[in-house]
């Protein structure tokens, strides 16, 4: 293999070997490790500058990687980007699942709205990378970016349809479709204006949550939900700030992620 003034990055089974411009051994890193730190990077870079800014020169120095390497993990920047959304898409789901349903419709959406609302505030470049991606979703391919908020949303609503059967509880399909995309609209939109402004704390979030307890209030059957629950207290402080509406239909659980992206030139 002939190697470059950069690092050069080889395979062996699965683990990477890092040499030097000379052909001396100096790192040997899991690739999966490895596949994990240049996706870990690249959320940074587009963060930082943006989607058409993630040059895949910038996301190999930020994961400390030769440029080789990460064309040795990913052949295109396709796929590497593929792979974010990917890793993004199983955060989420692994935020929404992982929260214990209590088997109260209103309380247990109000419980899903904070779970998110932290996660966005806990990690600042995830929250600013997802919405560049999607941004930029939306000008290649709009269509595309609908399906990743369904994909959310019919998330949202199994999770929701779960709790309500859990209950013994009817809820009518559609009042169901509304509450999943008023969690997931209030979450969006705190983490926009948090990621603009700075600031979350105990008043953002109770603000954010009230909305959703007027909307129970007013057409969620109170049989179906019940006593409010704390709202989750996040603090944090400001992270890097860097279409049309549309009404969404119904949910449908699609691997979004992985169809959404396009080749971006690595200059």
């Amino acid at each position: 293999m002939t190697t470059t003034p950069d690092l050069a990055g080889t395979l062996a089974s699965d683990v990477i070997i890092c040499l030097d411009r000379e052909g001396c051994d100096v790192a040997r890193v899991p690739a999966a490790e490895r596949r994990q730190e240049l996706i870990d990077a690249a959320v940074t870079v587009i963060a930082e500058r943006g989607v058409d800014g993630a040059t895949t020169r910038r996301i190999a120095e930020q994961a400390d990687a030769p440029l080789a390497t990460l064309h040795y993990c990913f052949s295109s920047k396709e796929l590497l980007f593929s792979a974010v959304f990917e890793h993004i898409s199983g955060l989420y789901s692994e935020v929404l699942n992982s929260y214990d349903v209590q088997g109260d419709i209103a309380a247990d959406a109000r419980g899903l709205l904070c779970a998110v609302l932290d996660w966005y505030v806990g990690d600042p470049d995830m929250t600013v990378a997802i919405f560049e991606l999607i941004s930029w979703a939306q000008r290649q391919d709009s269509a595309k970016a609908i399906m990743v908020f369904d994909t959310a949303l019919a998330t949202v609503r199994s999770i929701l349809a779960d709790a309500a059967s859990a209950a013994g509880r009817a809820i009518d399909l559609a009042k169901l479709d509304d509450l999943g995309y008023i969690v997931t609209v209030l979450s969006d939109g705190f983490a926009v204006q948090w990621a603009t402004y700075g600031v979350a704390g105990r008043r953002e979030v109770d603000l954010t949550v009230g909305a959703l307890d007027a909307w129970v209030a007013t057409h969620l059957d109170p049989d179906a939900g019940g006593a409010p629950i704390p709202s989750a207290v996040v603090e944090s402080s400001s992270p890097a700030a860097s279409g049309d509406g549309k009404t969404p239909g119904e949910p449908r659980v699609v691997n979004a992620f992985a169809n959404l992206v396009s080749w971006v030139g690595d200059d």
